[in-house]
C-alpha cells in the first residue's frame, strides 16, 4: 500500500512504519492518523510480522504534535468528536494491538506525539528526545489518551505536574520517571529498538498476544485483570505454540513457534 505521510518496511519480522512529514515536525494530522491506522492494521494482520517499531523521519521529532491548524475553530461538539475518533482508530487500538509495538521516540514527542508513543507498548529514546504535553498551554487538555496513560506509566503526581505545568522533560528525566525503558545516542536508537526486537520475535507470537491482553486489563474500568490472566493462561494450552514450546523444552532444543 502507498502511502503519503508516512513510509512503511519489513525485515526480519519486524514492520518498521516512519511517520515522514519532516517540514511539519512530523505532527499528526486527520490524513496522518487514518494512514496510521491503516499500516498498524496491516502489520498486525500479517503473520510475518512479530514486531512493530514506529519512528518519525529525521532527528528533530518522533511527533511535535496535532497539526493545530486543523481544528482551531472547532466547538465542543466537533471537538468530542475528534478525540472519540482519534482514539477509536489510532490510540486506543494501537495500545490493544495483538503485536508488540515499539515507539523509537526520536527529538520531540509533544502533545499527540507522546500520547502515541505512550499508546504503544513500551518506548526507546535518543539522548537529544524531549516529551510532554503542552496542550493546556492553547487552553485545551490531552485528548488522545495523555490525562489517562501518563499517569498509569509515571505515576499520578508527576503528571499532574508535566500536564499542569505544559513544559518537557529530556530523555533521561524521562528514563527516571520510567516513561521510556532505555536512552541511547540517535544513531543506536532504530538499531536497539531492533535489537529488542529481534528477542521478542524469538518468543512465541500466541503467548504476548495473550500476555498484551491481560495486561491492558489491569487497566480497563470494571474489568478484573486477574481473571483475564486466568483466561489467557488457560488459552494458552490449547496452542501449537504451547506444545512445541514445553516439548522443545524438555528435548532441550530451541523452540520453532509455529505462532498458532
Amino acid at each position: 500500500m502507498n502511502y503519503e505521510n508516512i513510509l512503511t518496511a519489513f525485515n526480519n519480522g519486524i514492520t518498521t512504519i516512519t511517520i515522514n512529514r519532516p517540514n511539519k515536525l512530523n505532527a499528526l494530522n486527520k490524513a496522518t492518523i487514518k494512514e496510521l491506522h491503516d499500516a498498524f492494521k496491516s502489520a498486525d494482520a500479517n503473520k510475518q510480522t512479530k514486531v512493530i517499531i514506529v519512528s518519525g523521519s529525521g532527528e528533530k521529532a518522533f511527533v511535535a504534535g496535532a497539526d493545530i491548524s486543523e481544528f482551531a475553530d472547532f466547538d465542543s461538539k466537533k471537538g468530542k468528536k475528534l478525540a472519540k475518533k482519534g482514539q477509536e482508530i489510532l490510540f486506543n487500538f494501537v495500545e490493544n494491538l495483538s503485536t508488540p509495538t515499539i515507539a523509537a521516540v526520536n527529538g520531540f514527542a509533544l502533545g499527540g506525539g507522546l500520547e502515541l508513543a505512550m499508546a504503544c507498548h513500551f518506548r526507546v529514546a535518543s539522548n537529544n528526545a524531549k516529551m510532554g504535553l503542552p496542550e493546556v498551554s492553547l487552553g485545551v487538555i490531552p485528548g488522545y489518551g495523555g490525562t489517562q496513560r501518563l499517569p498509569q506509566l509515571i505515576g499520578k503526581g508527576r503528571a499532574m505536574e508535566m500536564i499542569m505545568t505544559a513544559g518537557m522533560i529530556d530523555a533521561n528525566q524521562a528514563l527516571n520517571y520510567g516513561l521510556v525503558n532505555h536512552v541511547t545516542t540517535p544513531e543506536e536508537l532504530l538499531p536497539l529498538c531492533k535489537k529488542i526486537a529481534s528477542k521478542i520475535t524469538r518468543n512465541s507470537s500466541v503467548a504476548i498476544s495473550a500476555a498484551i491482553k491481560a495486561i491492558n486489563a489491569n487497566f480497563e474500568d470494571s474489568v478484573n485483570g486477574f481473571k483475564v490472566e486466568v483466561k489467557q493462561f488457560g488459552n494458552c494450552f490449547d496452542t501449537q505454540d504451547f506444545k512445541e514450546g514445553t516439548t522443545a523444552f524438555l528435548e532441550k532444543r530451541k523452540a520453532n513457534f509455529p505462532g498458532q
